[in-house]
């Protein structure tokens, strides 16, 4: 019989995306080929520490009680967490697990594991230096300012004048670093902003402001290492005023286009577009990319790029694959694939070094 490979599944962390984590691990699990797959269920808590467990499927009162350990090793009296893997998969949405820190742990360790190195999770994590990624690449984005909380404490009047001399109604305020719709107000009316800075800066010293656009939203799933492929774009049509945390997680209200009802060459430049900004932020194994497309000028402009989007069965990343040609159990499988190629291909940059010198 062929050996199974072990596969570590990391989920829950820090974030406020703790509990999206849980779901998308679970729809992993689900999908991994059993026979295939052998999964081992590492389950961190809000505090960052580590415990292992049966699957994610197992219940919130399960997951959370029991002995948890730290990964480092001079914690806990030296008691480490033994876990012996073929390869990792982080499903950590948001800080702490989505922005480098965990891919850099995995680095440190010498493993191979699912989705974008260091560089690329931070650059994706981070819409500031993200966007002026893809305008240094000459990729259409949206007006945006970033704020930090320094400057907002020391003069809040300052920065409410500057966005309302520069931004017309509507318009967004974000966190830089987080996902799923958190922390984000979509701004109908001067007499919001200050709220919706205020709600931002909970959740991150960095913010940006970014001019509403009137039109659709799209969304583009990547898949690949050096040679990307872009899936068939879908569409958002939110059932909120915007496609928020509730409208992603909770109502169910959500209408979806799995694909889009696009003009074929729409098509095409959705999914160049998408393949050209996972390119400039270095990305590897997978990445959702989402767009507005304007309702007036019909011009299209890159939101946001996801590295670990979200999983759940009902989530776009998956399910724009399967309507591609690839379906949940074969997309997690070559995820994997693509983690071992990018693994090796690290180490033979390293045998070329040590070669050399």
């Amino acid at each position: 019989m062929t050996k199974k490979t072990t596969v570590a599944l990391l989920f829950g962390g820090r974030s406020a995306e703790h509990e999206v984590s849980i779901r998308s691990a679970s729809a992993i699990f689900n999908n991994l080929d059993k026979a295939k797959f052998r999964v081992i269920s590492i389950f961190i808590n809000k505090q960052g520490r580590w415990k292992k467990v049966a699957s994610p499927l197992v219940s919130p009162n399960e997951l959370s009680r029991g002995l948890f350990s730290s990964f480092l090793p001079w914690r806990n009296g030296g008691r480490a967490l033994p876990v012996r893997a073929d390869i990792y998969f982080p499903v950590l949405h948001g800080p702490y697990g989505e922005d480098g820190t965990i891919q850099g742990l995995l680095e440190m360790a010498d493993v191979p594991y699912v989705g974008a190195g260091v560089l690329g999770s931070a650059v994706g994590m981070d819409k500031a230096v993200m966007k002026a990624l893809f305008r240094s690449r000459e990729l259409p984005v949206v007006k945006h300012r970033v704020f930090v909380e320094t400057g907002w404490n020391k003069n809040p009047d300052k920065i409410l004048r500057a966005v309302r001399r520069e931004f017309r109604l509507p318009l967004f305020v974000k966190p830089a670093n987080l996902g799923s719709s958190v922390g984000i107000t979509k701004v109908r009316n001067q007499a919001q902003t200050r709220a919706a800075i205020e709600l931002a800066f909970r959740y991150d010293r960095k913010i940006l402001v970014e001019e509403g656009i009137r039109g659709r939203e799209l969304e583009c799933s990547v898949l690949g290492n050096d040679e990307p492929t872009a899936s068939l774009p879908g569409e958002i049509i939110p059932h909120r005023e915007f496609y928020d945390y509730s409208d992603k997680y909770l109502n169910g209200k959500t209408k979806f286009g799995i694909p889009a009802d696009l003009p074929a060459a729409l098509v095409k430049e959705v999914r160049r577009l998408a393949v050209e900004a996972y390119k400039a932020c270095d990305g590897a194994g997978m990445a959702r990319v989402d767009f507005f497309l304007e309702s007036r000028t019909r011009r299209l402009y890159i939101s946001e790029i996801n590295t670990i989007p979200g999983f759940t069965e009902i989530s776009m990343y998956p399910k724009l694959w399967e309507v591609s040609g690839l379906p949940f159990p074969r997309l997690v499988e070559r995820l994997i694939e693509l983690g071992f190629e990018r693994h090796r291909a690290k180490k033979r940059c390293v045998t070329r070094i040590r070669s050399a010198s």
